[in-house]
Order: structure tokens, then sequence, then C-alpha cells
């Protein structure tokens, strides 16, 4: 494919970039968490750690690959990040009964509050987003997402 200035990005199908599914999930999702990081923010909580609060407050204690998947970190990262929110406060570790090799990671009574009023902003976001779609729409993009999953 020949590049020039001004030439439109397409690919095999004539498809641009801008008018992929992925692109648009990608972009939706980047303004989603922007909108939500004004809340993070003002708590000094990066995204991800906001997932692993939010992921242990509807799950409860979990181990750190249970965690990882549910929080949409990578294991290595995530070693980090609650490293830091026990360090802070937030989370502690606690051993296996059955397996002292393995780890579970639970909030502490700060990172449950903290999770909590956090949370209350995402349900607050995920409200906009339903009166915005209507609930028909809003039950139906969830079911088309779950389906991509």
């Amino acid at each position: 494919m020949d590049w020039a200035p001004g030439a439109r990005a397409d690919d095999a199908r004539g498809t641009r970039s801008t008018e992929r599914l992925a692109h648009a999930l990608a972009r939706t999702s980047r303004r989603l968490e922007e909108e939500l990081g004004v809340a993070l923010r003002e708590a000094r909580v990066p995204i991800e750690q906001f997932r692993i609060l939010e992921a242990l407050a509807e799950r409860g204690p979990a181990t750190m690959g249970a965690l990882a998947e549910a929080a949409l970190v990578e294991r290595p990262t995530l070693t980090k990040i609650v490293d830091r929110m026990v360090a802070a406060g937030l989370v502690f570790r606690r051993p296996d009964h059955e397996d002292r090799r393995r780890v579970h990671v639970a909030l502490s009574d700060d990172g449950e509050a903290l999770a909590h009023r956090l949370g209350a902003a995402a349900r607050a976001q995920e409200r906009r987003l339903a009166s915005r779609l209507g609930a028909a729409e809003a039950a139906r993009l969830r079911a088309l997402l779950d389906a991509l999953d």
C-alpha cells in the first residue's frame, strides 16, 4: 500500500481504523475511564486500584490470580499495586488455610469505605449511561459486550 499525504488508512476491506469496532470500543472505554477519572483523581486512586477495590467489594477476598482477572490487571503489575495498597492500609493479605503458598487479598475497613465512596461515582456514571441510551438499549449493549467476552 502506498502512503501519501492525505491518503486514507484503509485496511484490506476498506475500513478505516477509526471505523473499526475495536477502535470504537477502545475510544469509548477511554472516554468512560477519563470521566470516572475525575472522581478517582480527587481520591488519588489510579484506575487500576479502583478496579481492585471494586472487585474485592463485589466478590470479597480473592486470590491474586482471581483478582488479576477481575480487575483486568496483569499478575506482575497486580503484585506491585497490591503492595502499595497494603502500605496505604487499603487491603491486606492473608494466607490460604488449605494451601499456605496461596494468598488472598481482602479489603481493610479503610479500603471498604473508599470502595463504597468511589463505587457511588461509578454507579452514577452507570446511571448517566443508561439514561443516555435508555434501559432497553443499555441492556442490549451489555448483552452484546458480554457476547464478545
